[in-house]
């Protein structure tokens, strides 16, 4: 039996950097990923999005080699989201439970589809819970308004929140691959099944569009405070003009007495 630990430990680790400190057996590695064999069936899987996968580590070597990692990572986490897959070897067929998936043989590429799998699930849970700040954030100011007909944001900050929210979705549709499958996949049916069936197990797909949904309910709540930012700046700017006109007649008024 193996177990498959995956956490998110920072916003981002760098992959380049880590690379050259980790001079490990490498069996795979783009500018996204980093998969290393470390020994007998001891995988680590390392992804810029912050996230690194064990395979067959015990939890004083997991919590070691995060360590060693957080060098290399952009704000680390003091609390860390896991997900956990055991995985049965030797199995009489292919089968797949709610925390547990049994192989009738174990490969270096079904581990590494399971140990993605699993990474994307803990993505999922961090991205999610990132969304429901956001979505939080803009509900203050939507209900602020509701109860004092008044925006209490002011532009420059309103243009900042527009930016985090717009590099947050950017950063979601670059890190998770949670419609495509690796290419391993394309040629064996049982590794295409197995990333089939795990998608489905961790249910990737439908948090991901519930993501992209409350994603989509931000931007719609932002626009329209940017179009009331818009009109109050438009109703500022008549009643400067207004008042000069005032002071022209005013100014008239005088000149015509005096």
């Amino acid at each position: 039996m193996l177990k498959i630990v995956s956490s998110q430990i920072a916003d981002s680790i760098d992959i380049k950097a880590l690379k050259a400190a980790f001079p490990k057996t490498l069996l795979h590695s783009d500018s996204d990923e980093l998969f290393y064999e470390v020994g007998p069936y001891q995988y680590i899987y390392i992804f810029r999005y912050g996230v690194i996968s064990f395979s067959n580590h015990g939890d004083d070597e997991i919590k070691s080699f995060i360590d060693f990692a957080s060098a290399f990572c952009k704000n680390r986490f003091e609390l860390q989201l896991t997900d956990e897959l055991l995985v049965e070897t030797n199995a009489p067929e292919i089968k797949f439970g709610h925390n547990k998936i049994e192989l009738i043989k174990t490969s270096v590429e079904a581990l590494r589809i399971i140990m993605l799998n699993v990474s994307q699930s803990v993505a999922l849970d961090y991205y999610s819970n990132q969304t429901e700040l956001l979505l939080q954030a803009t509900n203050q100011h939507t209900l602020y308004l509701e109860k004092k007909g008044k925006l209490e944001i002011s532009g420059k900050k309103l243009q900042m929140f527009i930016g985090k929210t717009i590099n947050f979705r950017n950063k979601i549709n670059e890190t998770l691959y949670i419609f495509d499958s690796v290419p391993e996949t394309w040629e064996d049916e049982d590794l295409y099944k197995i990333d089939i069936e795990l998608k489905k197990t961790f249910d990737l797909q439908s948090r991901y569009r519930n993501i992209q949904e409350e994603l989509e309910i931000i931007k719609e709540n932002l626009s329209l405070l940017i179009d009331l930012m818009h009109q109050r700046k438009s109703s500022q700017l008549e009643v400067v003009v207004i008042l000069l006109i005032l002071v022209e007649v005013v100014n008239l008024f005088i000149e015509k007495i005096f």
